[in-house]
């Protein structure tokens, strides 16, 4: 994306990547994590702040360190990374709070001529179906994957 981003470290398996926010309330530790799930190159992705006390990291937390835009950037060029790595994956994203999946909606309508350029995006929608993905349209979820994967099918 032609967007600001953050630079991000990853493991060797490119399933986990980490990045720091900086902003009026400092620094804050953000983590991308890709986990498998029970469907075969399904992968679900989830970020948030790291906790320290936890050694985990918190999607629930509200850093509002001003750069919102900046660090949903940096995920998504994760997901470049990792789809590099993992060519045949489809990514399923949801907010941790309806208001965040309203703004993953945002952020997907804003960059979605850049994203259609080498990707296929989903919606689940209210019906709880799967649909490409429609601006303007709320959903409950997104899937995404490389535009070759889905052409294959």
């Amino acid at each position: 994306m032609k967007q600001a981003k953050y630079m991000y470290r990853s493991e060797g398996q490119l399933r986990l990547y980490e990045f720091t926010s900086e902003g009026p309330r400092g620094s804050v530790k953000k983590i991308v994590e890709y986990t498998e799930t029970n469907t075969v190159n399904v992968y679900n992705l989830a970020f948030g702040d790291y906790d320290q006390v936890t050694r985990s990291f918190n999607d629930l937390s509200i850093t509002d360190n001003g750069d919102s835009s900046k660090v949903l950037a940096t995920v998504a060029s994760t997901i470049f990374a990792f789809v590099e790595k993992y060519p045949d994956a489809w990514i399923t994203a949801t907010g941790s709070t309806v208001v965040r999946t309203r703004l993953y909606r945002m952020g997907i309508t804003n960059n979605l001529a850049e994203i259609s350029e080498e990707f296929v995006i989903f919606g689940y929608n209210s019906q709880g179906q799967w649909e490409e993905f429609v601006v303007d349209k709320d959903y409950q979820a997104f899937l995404l994957t490389k535009k070759n994967n889905w052409l294959a099918i």
